[in-house]
């Protein structure tokens, strides 16, 4: 016996030298040939990435745009990606007879979309993407496209909004040159009022003489002084339905916009007179705001809110209820008198009790009554196929006396006659 292992194990060790030696002669035939793979690989990933490419701008609707090195912007009816083809398209021009553009408008309004729109569409075209917006559509290059965007506030860095901005804006004073186009949003924000306005306008200042292409959006009234009487500064708005207060996500450009405050929180419910007063203090005017009447509307909308939380209450109760119902359906996996399989005695037996708080059924298995869990045990012939409706399991669960006793203590009491019921037994 002990030979014939040794010459077994000798065996084993010529295979395995002659797996080597075919591997070794294979690895060594594809060595030869490395140059020309090297080549496919690099041909097939290239095609590989036209493809990717093609695929990609057929489903944002991509066309090719032209390009120039004037830091000019021509965007017709461009979309962001990300928002699909639904999203209201934007028309945005720079470099022309402005190169700086200042946004306003009412929060929600869409200036940051406009942004991030005006930004990602930019480096799409310059990385040789085709990019959503109509023809004639035409791209600056740009050798930094430095940008703003956030709230980059850090408990670990020790930084509020106001200084993780202000970081930001450092560093892109620093790169900023004729070559950049510079996008900021809420420029001088997280600070005091005055002094934001007031940093918000030297860097804006600053960024211009430098000579960077400028994006930017702010809620200061002053900004929007300083773009309209600075030469290659232009204001923009995102308009506002002023009827509905609703954001229509359209820039306009050569036009500020007003940050709707007062008539939204008008429109909201706050008190006529708390906003006249506001308006007074905010601008040294008063004004009358009893022509917007929108109470009507505030009831309806407030029914309406009603409603639909009175349903969605509905809702969640039909939903509970029918989950309870499921839930109930579900708790009992096998039923008495099914017939399941056994996974771990490989054989068959039939559920005799159900299933208690461990998850255990009882199983008469070989005439012999057995606790095993649900997890191991599979549905292999339904109760309802093998027995007849309103079937007395007992003929198949209880020995002969007992259900003799049964039927003698349900007719009357006899003394030393006991019926012994199995624990767990629910029946």
């Amino acid at each position: 016996m002990k030979k014939a292992q040794d010459e077994l194990n000798m065996w084993k060790l010529e295979e395995e030298k002659e797996v080597y030696v075919i591997l070794s002669t294979l690895t060594n035939m594809v060595a030869e040939y490395i140059r020309e793979l090297n080549i496919d690989i690099e041909a097939m990933a290239y095609y590989d990435f036209l493809f990717a490419k093609g695929r990609y701008s057929k489903s944002i609707d991509g066309r090719s745009v032209s390009f120039n090195s004037k830091s000019y912007i021509d965007i017709k009816q461009g979309k962001h990606p990300l928002l699909g083809r639904n999203a209201v398209p934007l028309d945005f021009t720079s470099g022309d007879k402005y190169r700086a553009v200042v946004i306003t408008g009412p929060n929600t309004g869409g200036k940051t979309v406009a942004l991030k729109t005006v930004g990602l569409l930019t480096m799409m075209a310059q990385s040789g993407l085709h990019v959503p917006v109509e023809q004639n559509s035409e791209f600056a290059v740009f050798a930094d496209i430095l940008v703003d965007i956030g709230d980059g506030q850090s408990i670990e860095q020790n930084l509020s909004t106001f200084s993780s901005h202000i970081k930001n804006v450092i560093n892109i004073l620093n790169c900023a040159d004729n070559h950049t186009l510079v996008i900021v949003d809420e420029i001088g924000s997280g600070t005091d009022p005055e002094e934001g306005m007031g940093i918000a306008i030297a860097v804006l200042e600053q960024l211009y003489d430098k000579g960077a292409a400028i994006l930017a959006t702010t809620h200061y009234s002053e900004i929007k002084d300083f773009a309209r009487n600075h030469e290659g500064f232009i204001n923009g708005s995102m308009e506002f339905d002023i009827n509905t207060l609703k954001p229509l996500y359209k820039l306009n450009i050569g036009k500020a916009g007003e940050s709707n405050a007062f008539l939204i929180a008008l429109k909201l419910g706050m008190n006529r007179n708390i906003i006249e007063r506001a308006h007074e203090v905010t601008y040294k005017e008063k004004k009358d705001y009893s022509q917007y009447k929108w109470e009507d509307k505030l009831k309806e909308n407030y029914q309406e809110v009603e409603i639909h939380k009175q349903k969605t209450a509905e809702f969640k109760e039909a939903k509970k209820k029918n989950a309870a119902i499921e839930r109930t359906k579900a708790k009992s996996k096998f039923n008495l008198g099914d017939c399941v399989y056994i996974s771990f005695m490989n054989r068959t037996g039939v559920i005799c009790e159900t299933e208690n708080s461990k998850g255990e059924y009882g199983v008469m298995v070989m005439k012999k009554k057995l606790k095993i869990n649900q997890k191991r045990l599979s549905l292999y012939i339904s109760g309802e196929e093998m027995y007849p409706e309103d079937y007395d399991f007992d003929i198949v669960f209880e020995s002969k006396q007992n259900r003799k006793n049964k039927k003698i203590l349900s007719k009357r009491h006899e003394e030393g006659v006991e019926v012994i019921i199995s624990k767990g037994d629910s029946r």
